[in-house]
């Protein structure tokens, strides 16, 4: 993957003049890209990129320039394109010459062939831009799931700039760090997630997955080219079965091309599992693969089994290493990596994230990449094939709001208040918004539209939260991940199929587990869903209430501007709240108490570096 950023619009003169601020943004995107860096200044734009070479690793260099009878264009391309190699094919039999073997070619090529329906061929994780120059507009797109990332501002100067991270479009002079009421309540009220297309930033945002978007004469034009549909699937179980094995399997070998080494990570879950049996049985990287797990100290000794967290994952990572004969590669991390990791992760991701969810998957990603350049992962399964909790416990589901944060009363105990907002409403109306956008057939039961409503709510705000957290953690140090499962084949065709399929044998990813059952061993198919794992070791929740103290102790911390210090102490002292604090979630599964803490010490992070409206 890599990392760009740029500029479109301006009068002569203007782009040149704007050469420190290009790159200092440059510089935030190093870590996604330190194999090659360039950009391309003329008037009228600024193309940036910095590269991390996998595919053609000599050719396929950014800026990708294409001079063409109808004038010259730039290419700056983050992603990877699964069926380059046919649609290069299909571009050949139309009459393009190709100079290179990379797919950032083919995506230049393509938007040449077909204009701005290109995406619409393309099967991937991408966000790139293409400035015409004799037309002095621009293309922009984001892949249809929202894997990669691509954050923009129209600025005071009627111009157009973007980047693949906050933090590299937040170094441009005309977009500053300023939160307004909206930017708090998001981290406040639905933080780690965020609102689809909100920047948090005062006028920044972000393109949707499934967007597209021409800038041209200082207007921004955006239209939704992809999204959930859904639509009349007579299949049978059977047929559905045959069908999504194929689809699996087909996703999972098309992420396997490339030039540099490549691994898998490997929870013993059903998910990595299954794409690390698919990877050996294909013959992945020549035969050689290693996996990757992580755990934590003493975790064995202090591991309690819970409702979300039945059991640990040590055992079954074992089984499938020893049955597939893949070497196995484990990263133990320890409370004093795992709290200085916070600050980190939070600068990682532009924003407060899931605490030590993401500080520990920054320091995983950091040892994988020493092994290896590409990483294939589980993400996504459960949004897709029905594995959370929430999809099938009655209660939850039936109740308004987002299934994985129904905490608005708790978090409205630690919040100051804002300004003309009322929390309840704040979430509430993107709630109903996000049930009012999803497409669902007339005429469905009142369980089978909710499903529909529940695979949405997650596909729109959970799902991307996960998508955020392992972009940013991952390519912090320069490792690319990708995500079978986030195959738009596989979201297309699932959406569409019976909740009694998903829900198979009354058992979460039953119609998965099925299709599968004969590439893994019977006690990995039929394991009970395990989140990714997290430290049970009680020195973690004595490290972060120590850290939290010394914020307590100074009154002039920037958190204390937006959240009640009062609150915050009797939630690091253990007091009495009103709420079980040790069990309520501040979001998902895996935030309860010491992530909650571990959220507010990012927050404080993040406001240091922040102007309040």
């Amino acid at each position: 993957m890599c990392g760009i950023a740029g500029e479109i619009g301006g009068v002569a003169g203007y782009n040149r003049d704007r050469i420190p601020d290009y790159g200092k943004m440059q510089a935030k995107l190093s870590r996604r890209g330190p194999d090659q860096s360039g950009i391309y200044i003329t008037d009228g734009a600024a193309m940036i990129h910095t590269r991390l070479a996998v595919i053609d690793v000599e050719n396929g260099r950014q800026p990708m320039v294409f001079d063409e009878p109808s004038g010259r264009h730039i290419l700056i391309y983050n992603g990877e394109l699964y069926n380059y190699q046919e649609l290069r094919r299909e571009l050949v039999l139309a009459g393009h010459s190709f100079r290179t073997n990379s797919d950032t070619e083919v995506v230049g090529r393509a938007f040449l062939e077909w204009g701005e329906r290109c995406v619409d061929y393309f099967n991937g994780i991408f966000a790139f831009c293409i400035y015409s120059e004799s037309k002095k507009s621009a293309f922009l797109a984001r892949d249809p799931i929202g894997v990669k990332p691509l954050f923009y501002s129209e600025t005071k100067a009627g111009t157009l700039v973007f980047a693949s991270e906050l933090g590299s479009l937040t170094e441009h002079t005309a977009v500053p760090r300023r939160l307004g009421s909206q930017g708090i309540a998001e981290i406040l009220f639905l933080g780690p997630g965020r609102t689809p297309g909100c920047g948090v930033f005062e006028d920044v945002h972000e393109l949707l997955p499934g967007e597209r978007a021409v800038f041209s004469q200082g207007k921004l034009k955006k239209e939704r080219y992809w999204r959930l549909r859904d639509r009349e699937n007579s299949d049978s179980y059977d047929e559905a079965k045959e069908k999504v094995r194929y689809l699996v399997r087909d996703a999972i070998r098309r992420q396997t091309v490339s030039d540099v080494p490549l691994g898998a990570f490997l929870s013993g879950g059903l998910d990595s599992s299954i794409i690390t049996a698919v990877m050996a049985t294909e013959g992945a990287n020549n035969g050689e693969i290693k996996t990757f797990s992580v755990g934590y100290r003493d975790n064995e000794k202090y591991f309690q089994a819970s409702r979300f967290q039945p059991n640990s994952d040590d055992y079954y990572i074992d089984l499938m290493n020893a049955a597939f004969g893949t070497e196995s590669v484990r990263v133990t991390l320890d409370t004093d990596e795992l709290v200085p990791a916070l600050y980190e992760a939070a600068e990682a991701r532009g924003l407060p994230g899931m605490a030590d969810v993401d500080s520990s998957l920054l320091l995983f990603c950091r040892e994988i990449k020493k092994h290896v350049t590409v990483g294939l992962s589980g993400e996504c399964a459960d949004e897709i094939f029905g594995g959370y909790p929430w999809y099938r416990d009655k209660e939850i589901r039936d109740r308004d709001g987002f299934p994985w944060a129904q905490t608005t009363a708790y978090r409205k105990t630690f919040a100051l208040p804002i300004d003309d907002l009322d929390a309840d409403e704040y979430i509430g109306s993107r709630y109903r918004a996000t049930l009012t956008a999803s497409d669902i057939l007339p005429g469905l039961s009142d369980d089978e539209r909710r499903q529909r409503e529940m695979v949405n709510l997650n596909f729109m705000w959970f799902m991307q939260t996960l998508l955020d957290r392992k972009d940013r953690m991952s390519m912090y140090s320069g490792l690319e991940v990708r995500v079978p499962f986030c195959d738009k084949r596989i979201a297309e065709y699932l959406y569409t199929l019976p909740w009694e399929y998903k829900d198979k044998n009354g058992r979460e990813k039953g119609l998965l587990r099925e299709a599968v059952d004969d590439l893994l061993p019977e006690e990995v198919v039929h394991r009970k869903k395990s989140p990714y794992p997290k430290t049970h070791n009680p020195t973690y929740l004595a490290a972060v209430c120590r850290e939290m103290d010394g914020l307590l102790a100074d009154k002039s911390a920037p958190l204390w501007q937006l959240v009640s210090s009062e609150a915050v102490g009797k939630l690091t002292r253990g007091e009495e709240m009103g709420f079980d604090y040790n069990a309520t979630p501040w979001y998902g599964q895996l935030m309860t108490r010491p992530q909650t803490i571990g959220y507010f010490l990012q927050v404080n992070e993040f406001l240091k570096s922040v102007t309040l409206a």
